[in-house]
């Protein structure tokens, strides 16, 4: 348990750091080239093609983190996702991944789906 709190404290340490050493190059990215880059470096494996999430990776969209805490988590991250440096996914390929994250659409309300409410 005490193993697990200092991980988290040395994960959102490194986040932090990263936030405020290394903010991400092109704030605004291109969707369509964002939803190649996200398939081209593998991130429907985990995260799915809509970015909704699966058995290893986590929810990214609709609604994405910032795009300086998604640099710094995906350059820094010590967890089950390896880091990606700069000459992996370089910082315009991030910035595109995350322009395509924001453009994907909130799924539908349950109440307007006629088939969930008889």
């Amino acid at each position: 348990m005490r193993f697990a709190r200092l991980r988290a404290l040395a994960a959102l340490v490194t986040m932090a750091a990263g936030l405020l050493a290394a903010p991400l190059a092109a704030a605004a990215g291109s969707a369509e080239r964002g939803k190649l880059a996200y398939v081209k470096h593998g991130c429907w494996q985990c995260h799915g093609f809509m970015g909704q999430g699966g058995v290893t990776g986590p929810k990214l969209a609709p609604n994405p983190m910032p795009p300086e805490a998604l640099s710094a988590f995906v350059r820094n991250t010590n967890g089950a996702m390896p880091p990606y440096q700069k000459a992996i996914l370089s910082d315009e390929d991030l910035a595109d991944i995350h322009a395509y994250l924001q453009s994907l659409p909130k799924a539908p309300d349950y109440k307007s789906i006629p088939l969930l409410n008889p």
